[in-house]
């Protein structure tokens, strides 16, 4: 009867000390919980845009830190929202969720890290709970995205179990700040953008590329460009700025992700550079993460290639749209 009691009462603290954790991660101090609160305020902000046209942007980070929409906006004259989220959701997670925002006549421009181009299975793993298990479970979708059982299971489990460098720096930031912070606490516009530009603090290396895009991510795109048909929304893929070495292989396998990409949806991209970035002092953060400078000049190649889209001006095989730089 001891041993059964000791049990019992081990499993309830197991339980109670999973369940704070959980908290911890989702609702209060964790990396999760920004990303969580982010995506909240984006569905809300994107639902009180009352146009029967918007451009939606999807993507990772990538894209929520590469453009300005209120510039893409006034050029384009039709409502821009930015719905870049986090790159390590994947692609299995970003395009139900971003198919749920969209109405009919909206167009979706799709710009994924090209690290989300390569994955094999569209399933993101991430760091600080940033994977498509913890966000699909969070928003109340567990297993949203195709997610094997074992990994829910086992990916379920951890989000009930903080890191202690993740408890520490809550507290430090309790106490210097009076509240937690995160890498996306800081607040947004009511058109999805960061008010806040993030720096890099380490030395800067070159992005290379081995392999073109994965059959997987080729297949999912394709399979999203026909949910958004079925919901009257057209879809436009756009390749994402990165900060990358020119060599042979790199270039020889994004031109080969261009050529698989075209072949079933519209593509745009900078026929000179690839979108391949060798200045890395256009960039904040991270390889893909522009400074608002460049995000100007970034947008303002957007809207050239995109003004043709829109009129429904489209080259004569209707799949490659390069726009030059003018």
């Amino acid at each position: 009867m001891k041993k059964m009691f000791t049990f019992w009462s081990w499993l309830a603290t197991v339980g109670v000390a999973w369940s704070l954790g959980f908290f911890y991660n989702v609702y209060y101090g964790g990396e999760l919980k920004w990303l969580l609160q982010m995506y909240e305020q984006k569905v809300s902000f994107a639902k009180q845009i009352d146009a029967p046209r918007r451009i939606i942007f999807a993507g990772g980070s990538g894209v929520q830190y590469s453009i300005n929409s209120q510039f893409l906006e006034q050029e384009l004259k039709i409502p821009v929202f930015n719905f870049g989220l986090q790159g390590d959701l994947g692609l299995n997670v970003i395009c139900p969720i971003i198919l749920e925002q969209v109405r009919p006549g909206d167009i979706v421009v799709l710009s994924p890290e090209y690290l989300m181009l390569l994955d094999d299975d569209g399933i993101g793993y991430g760091d600080g709970l940033f994977g498509s298990v913890p966000f699909g479970v969070a928003i109340g979708k567990p297993g949203l995205g195709n997610i094997p059982l074992e990994q829910l299971v086992s990916e379920t489990w951890l989000m009930g179990v903080p890191s202690l460098s993740a408890i520490v720096k809550t507290a430090v930031d309790v106490i210097q700040t009076g509240k937690a912070r995160g890498y996306l606490s800081d607040p947004i516009t009511e058109k999805g953008d960061p008010t806040v530009v993030k720096h890099r603090t380490g030395k800067w290396w070159t992005r290379t590329f081995d392999r073109p895009v994965s059959q997987h991510s080729l297949k999912r795109i394709a399979q999203f460009q026909e949910e958004l048909k079925a919901k009257g929304a057209d879809l436009v893929v756009s390749l994402s700025w990165v900060y990358a070495k020119t060599d042979e292989t790199t270039v020889k396998n994004v031109k080969k992700t261009i050529e698989e990409l075209s072949n079933i949806v519209p593509l745009i991209y900078n026929p000179k550079t690839l979108n391949l970035q060798t200045d890395f002092s256009l960039f904040g953060d991270t390889h893909e993460h522009l400074l608002p400078e460049a995000r100007i000049r970034r947008s303002r190649e957007l809207v050239q290639q995109l003004r043709p889209i829109i009129q429904g001006k489209t080259t004569q095989n209707h799949r490659i749209i390069s726009i030059l730089n003018r």
